[in-house]
């Protein structure tokens, strides 16, 4: 059955009361996804559930929502209101490990993924870190949902057997599971258009005597210590679960709800059933919805929900919900309450109010955990040191022996070796992206006007780059970022005008220049900086593997770990040096243009010149563009009857040329002979800013992958002796004792020292998302 299925529901649905909030058939989205709501209350939300994705929970209090109550207390129909889902029924199995539901609204198409998190073993044991198993496909179906779970909660009541085994297996093959309930739980994230944001988790109901659906002595006490580690938390807001058709002190829940929230004010109630009030009762259920009895900071609310008999008849969520408001609109006592305890039935109101407490509790708490999560980081970290070192049989010879071979083959490694996994092999396609990366920011200027029917669509390149420039064609697996728009002589001619100040006519300023070289050198910084990073990040995996190699068979990992923090801060420090000359580098180049290399300036800028005009020759004379290209000087000159050389063409005109004193010209400098261009600043502009792209160009390509070199490849290899002889603290006055307890260690400490590393890992973790909640 699907409560959250379809639009068509029936036109009463769109009927309202007199004093309640009646939903339509679209309003689906409840609570946080309310528009009227802030989307940094959502934000917030999705920041606690990243955060209980990090285990953090077992060691901070995390904002939740855990509904409880009596076994048969209405929680599943509830449950399957807010979320929109169906929840298993048989054999009240649906109720047997605790339940995570995690509600988002989102654009895309309804989807749910089921995951089993487990935090103990399959003997009980609390693991340092909880496990994750994503249970199945993602469902896109919802009517594969209550299948799923049933199947989810049989994998986390027998932890000795493989999960897979029950995705693909008989739905139920008749045994008995290993354990009749579990602190492990099911993870549902439910994202769509129609969900509500909000998240909760439901946990199983308290068993009331053993008499009651299979309970025993133990499994009361285990349910009852599950329930009791969520709700004694201070920032766990109760949903407590009371249904109307049993006797109000006779149900345990709220015994064990005063327990532990005795002033009620982080707690809900939720009066269920109402509709199996014995006739004659229903006013002794009034002093609650007034909060005039069992006082809550919250009150307590009313819900109807479907029967058993509707839910086998198909009702839809928006049937059900319109069912439910002709209940409390048409049923007395409740119809007949005051408007202002209206608001307190059916569940829209209820999902609302629940969205708003759990927001303003995590906006209250948030302060507070940053600071238990830095002061818990610091115990952690202290607690890491504290433990003691591994142990050896003669641990300073043996450890010093280490060092000086690690350090070797460190340095063989920086130097290069000959294999195709070697080191500088492996950066190499990211040195060559780099250059292709910056050779694509070049400028692509047009000689040409922008709407001139003459200008190709496709402009080729100079072939005078073929040989300098590299092969375009070579490596097109590797991915540069794309080239630069390109740029028509009519925009450089009109940035030029605008740039103009006092200078005379036919004159521009340098200024155009610097802006068209500060555009292209702009977009330098953050390739140089990736290159730095991927070095980085493949000298750090390269150098985890060596020390790996060294020291992984010593002890009982306590040296690795220590050369492997010593190594990373040392190398994070080579990076961190890099990147800040990388970005000197970067910022010069930036800062305006400067080369002493004149002659190879003035080389490529009447190259770019004859190149541009060449071009824009071509379209404008085709003739002259075609003679000058069919023009070989080696070719024989034709002569007349007495053998005279009789030259023709363009041999002719270059001749003609030489006869009057103006030799050394060129075919392709004719060109130059025609009448002036009114383009030819911009032509100037152009071949000036190409040129010193150049020049440019590869004197950044060349610095940056030498400044990596030195600062950080090479660079981590310098002082690393002393960087582990004085991070371990071997040389020192205790080394003798040090060297001895990085050689011994203890299965007790060992494990402990695995704890705390988890520990410290999820924590932070959970700091870097709390970092987050700002971006």
């Amino acid at each position: 059955m699907d409560f959250n299925t379809p639009r068509s529901a029936s036109p009463d649905t769109e009927s309202s009361t007199s004093f309640g909030s009646s939903p339509s058939p679209d309003d689906h989205g409840v609570g946080l996804s309310n528009p009227q709501l802030s989307q940094g209350r959502r934000r917030m939300l999705d920041l606690v559930n990243r955060l209980h994705n990090t285990g953090v929970q077992i060691d901070i209090d995390l904002p939740q929502i855990a509904v409880i109550g009596s076994q048969s207390a209405g929680k599943s129909s509830l449950i399957e209101s807010i979320s929109g889902i169906t929840l298993p029924r048989a054999a009240g199995t649906c109720t047997r490990c605790p339940t995570e539901c995690r509600l988002s609204r989102s654009d895309t198409p309804w989807k749910c993924t089921v995951e089993l998190r487990f935090i103990t073993d399959k003997n009980g044991q609390t693991l340092g870190q909880p496990r994750v198993e994503q249970f199945g496909d993602t469902i896109l179906a919802k009517s594969e949902v209550e299948d799923r779970i049933r199947r989810a909660q049989r994998a986390i009541l027998n932890p000795s057997t493989p999960f897979r085994d029950f995705l693909d297996g008989d739905d139920d093959d008749g045994s008995a599971p290993e354990v009749s309930f579990s602190t492990n739980y099911i993870s549902l994230q439910i994202t769509g258009p129609e969900v509500a944001d909000l998240s909760f988790v439901d946990l199983p109901g308290l068993i009331a005597s053993v008499s009651t659906r299979g309970g025993n002595d133990r499994d009361i006490a285990m349910v009852k210590s599950l329930v009791t580690s969520y709700i004694s938390k201070p920032s766990c807001v109760i949903l407590l679960t009371v249904a109307c058709e049993t006797d109000f002190e006779n149900q345990g829940a709220h015994h064990l709800t005063k327990e532990y929230d005795p002033a009620g004010k982080r707690t809900i109630g939720v009066l269920t059933k109402p509709d199996r009030i014995p006739r004659g009762d229903e006013e002794s259920w009034l002093p609650l919805i007034r909060n005039e009895q069992e006082t809550l900071e919250n009150n307590w609310y009313c819900v109807k929900q479907p029967s058993s008999q509707d839910l086998k008849q198909g009702m839809t969520w928006a049937q059900a919900r319109a069912r439910e408001n002709e209940f409390f609109a048409s049923t007395a006592p409740w119809s007949t309450l005051d408007p202002m305890y209206q608001k307190y039935l059916r569940t829209t109101n209820l999902v609302d109010r629940l969205s708003t407490i759990l927001s303003d509790l995590i906006a209250k708490r948030l302060p507070q955990i940053q600071i238990e999560l830095e002061n818990t980081i610091m115990k952690t970290r202290a607690g890491l040191q504290a433990l003691p070192k591994p142990p050896s049989s003669d641990p300073s010879s043996e450890i010093a022996a280490l060092l000086h071979e690690f350090v070797g083959a460190l340095h063989a490694l920086l130097e290069g070796v000959p294999s195709a996994d070697g080191l500088l092999q492996t950066i190499r396609p990211a040195q060559e992206r780099f250059r292709r990366e910056i050779q694509r920011t070049a400028p692509d200027f047009r000689p040409f006007e922008r709407d001139r029917e003459f200008a190709p669509g496709r402009f080729p390149a100079p072939s005078f780059l073929d040989n300098e420039d590299g092969d375009e064609t070579e490596d097109d697996d590797i991915e540069v970022l794309g080239g630069s728009p390109p740029i028509f002589i009519d925009d450089v001619l009109d940035r030029a005008h605008a740039a103009r100040t006092r200078e005379l006519p036919g004159h521009y300023p340098f200024v155009v220049q610097k802006s068209f070289i500060a555009e292209f050198t702009a977009r330098w910084a953050s390739s140089a900086q990736v290159l730095c990073r991927v070095v980085h990040c493949t000298l750090s995996q390269q150098i985890n593997a060596l020390i790996a190699l060294h020291f992984s068979s010593f002890g009982q990992g306590g040296l690795e770990q220590r050369v492997t923090i010593l190594v990373q801060d040392h190398l994070k420090q080579r990076a961190q040096d890099a990147q800040a000359l990388i970005a000197k580098q970067v910022a010069l180049e930036v800062g305006g243009p400067l080369t002493l290399n004149a002659h190879y300036l003035a080389d490529y800028k009447a190259k770019f010149l004859s190149y541009y005009k060449g071009a824009r020759e071509t379209a404008q004379n085709p003739v002259l563009a075609a003679a000058i290209a069919a023009f070989r000087p080696e070719q024989p000159i034709p002569t007349d009857v007495y053998g005279t050389p009789v030259p023709t063409g363009v041999a002719q005109v270059l001749s003609s040329l030489a006869a009057v004193g103006l030799s050394g010209i060129n075919a392709e400098d004719l060109v130059k002979l025609m009448p002036p261009d009114r383009m030819d600043p911009a032509l100037n502009i152009m071949s000036d800013v190409r040129a010193y792209f150049q020049v440019a160009y590869k004197r950044i390509t060349d610095n940056v992958p030498l400044t990596i070199d030195h600062e950080l490849v090479r660079g981590v290899g310098r002082d690393m002796l002393l960087t582990l002889y004085s991070g371990l603290g071997i040389n020192g006055s205790d080394g003798v004792r040090i060297c001895r307890e990085l050689a011994q260690e203890s299965p007790s400490v060992a494990g402990k020292r695995e704890e705390l590393g988890k520990r410290l890992e999820r924590l932070e973790t959970a700091s870097r998302e709390l970092m987050r909640v700002g971006m």
